[in-house]
């Protein structure tokens, strides 16, 4: 069962950190302090690493079209750098929306985290996260941080689940659910039935 309690990391940093003491200083502290820099961003890009890898992915392509767009522009090739300048800013238009879709993630993740913090390991809490594959990458990481990862990855293996399941159950089923406004309310608006 999940250890309810605190979150995070354990060590003499942190009991310190909670009486309200300054931790001593020391040559292992810029590590620890570093380690705790960090934390906050690799979290956040560990609770929906689908997600922002194909928006950093997405961004490369659309800045490496926009740079040749603005070489043929430079050249005077007015029809050429106008073409090319339409799929760039379809490709920054997907880097935005994975950055929306991984704060959505984010978002779900810290909520999921509480849950199972506060009440332990539940499926009633990760099925309705099941259906997709970022959905359950925020609730994995959540179940690695509250004790639970085990458990929670069993569960989702008993559904059927795998790596390599990555698309939606409701796009799979229906390939225009993009379009959906329910679909895309489910998305970006996690938690908010």
């Amino acid at each position: 069962m999940c250890q309810p309690g605190h979150v995070g990391h354990a060590g003499q940093t942190n009991q310190a950190n909670r009486a309200g003491r300054v931790p001593e200083s020391g040559a292992g502290d810029l590590a620890g302090l570093l380690r705790r820099g960090l934390s906050g961003p690799m979290r956040y890009l560990r609770a929906a690493p689908l997600p922002h890898a194909t928006g950093g992915v997405s961004a490369l392509i659309g800045a490496g079209l926009t740079r040749v767009a603005l070489e043929a522009l430079a050249e005077e090739a007015l029809s050429m750098g106008l073409l090319l300048f339409m799929p760039a800013s379809g490709w920054f238009g997907l880097a935005l929306l994975c950055g929306a879709d991984g704060l959505s993630r984010y978002r779900e993740y810290l909520r999921v985290r509480r849950m199972l913090t506060r009440w332990g390991f539940a499926t009633r809490l990760l099925r309705p996260l099941a259906s997709s594959r970022c959905q359950r990458d925020a609730a994995m990481q959540a179940a690695r941080e509250a004790g639970c990862a085990d458990m929670t990855r069993a569960y989702y293996r008993q559904l059927g689940y795998r790596w390599y399941h990555l698309l939606p159950d409701r796009v799979v089923a229906n390939p225009l659910a993009f379009l959906d406004t329910r679909f895309l309310r489910a998305t970006f608006l996690p938690g908010k039935r």
